[in-house]
């Protein structure tokens, strides 16, 4: 019935969950040389943070890059059966 993906140069829609923004930077950080390890690579222009009644301390970096806050997620996952 469902099919496993041999293919893992890809992972989308990934949730982190944080209670304050310097979490979101650590983990955001700690989850981009992690992925590397594996041979995976996290895209600064399709990674938006989105916070949610938190101060904002300062812009998330990825790779040194900013990444682009957002106010609003919306998912386009596809599900073939």
């Amino acid at each position: 019935m469902w099919k496993q993906s041999d293919d893992s140069d890809f992972a989308d829609d990934l949730a982190l969950l944080f209670h304050k923004h310097q979490h979101m930077q650590e983990k955001t950080s700690e989850l981009e040389t992690i992925s590397a390890r594996v041979g995976l690579r996290i895209h600064p222009g399709k990674t938006k943070p989105l916070g949610i009644n938190t101060a904002n301390d300062g812009p998330i970096m990825l790779g040194g890059s900013e990444l682009e806050e957002v106010e609003t997620f919306t998912s386009y996952t596809w599900v073939a059966l």
